[in-house]
């Protein structure tokens, strides 16, 4: 698995498009969402600039360097027979996808530790009350995005396409789950609602994990949502991750 880490990581760094997605655009897109913050009344729901921002900005790093940058990834690699001919040797078939993912979860570990001092630098974030909560948050949306990304890639027939065929969750989890308006400003109905959406856990872990205010019981109901979407997605990997190129 460290083998094919290392050489995953090197086809990263030449590939230019992929490395554009998974670094510079989830580095990116947070800041440009300021002005659009500074005109929400966030401050009726107990929040501030900053805390909107930074769960925000781990959220694309999840949905763009870690989601949609593997999605891309897999469906090159069956393309070309490359996850085809890892399965004849030592490696099981979840150690192939699971060292395949690693240098995309590394960079978007990394990315999420840049953003997180970027906004408590910039934008006047204290330090986490509850810091065990933003942990549980990004690491449960990495594992997540991956499991998810293998059974987009599964759907997915070219690498372009993989543009179109993440797009859906991508556009759902911008405007429902949290990433770009808070679901504290929301109905509480439809906060309801999109709180069991895959990424509403982790912002809501992130955000929980700075401000220290998040309920035991909210807590372990987004830990729980997490948790399902995860071993659904799982499930469907096992089920129907497609390994023969899709003609």
């Amino acid at each position: 698995m460290a083998a094919l880490a290392r050489a995953e990581l090197a086809l990263l760094g030449r590939s230019r498009a992929t490395l554009l997605t998974a670094v510079l655009v989830p580095l990116a897109l947070p800041f440009s969402l300021r002005s659009v913050v500074d005109e929400m009344d966030v401050g009726e729901a107990g929040l501030t600039v900053g805390l909107v921002l930074l769960p925000a900005a781990i959220g694309f790093s999840l949905l763009f360097g870690v989601y949609g940058a593997l999605t891309g990834i897999y469906t090159a690699r069956r393309e070309e027979l490359v996850l085809k001919r890892l399965r004849t040797g030592e490696l099981r078939d979840p150690e192939v996808l699971a060292g395949s993912a690693l240098p995309v979860l590394a960079t978007g570990l990394v990315q999420c530790l840049v953003l997180a001092a970027g906004c408590t630098a910039f934008l006047d974030v204290p330090a986490p009350e509850a810091p065990q909560l933003a942990v549980l948050g990004v690491l449960s949306g990495l594992v997540m995005c991956a499991a998810l990304a293998a059974v987009t890639a599964s759907l997915t027939r070219t690498v372009e396409s993989a543009q179109v065929t993440t797009m859906p969750f991508v556009l759902v989890s911008m405007v429902a789950s949290g990433v770009t308006v808070p679901l504290e400003l929301l109905p509480d109905r439809v906060a309801s609602v999109c709180g069991l959406l895959p990424l509403s856990p982790v912002v809501t872990l992130v955000r929980g994990g700075w401000t220290g205010d998040l309920p035991a019981s909210e807590t372990l109901v987004a830990l729980a949502t997490a948790l399902a979407w995860t071993v659904a997605a799982v499930f469907a990997v096992r089920r129907w991750f497609r390994w023969e190129p899709r003609r």
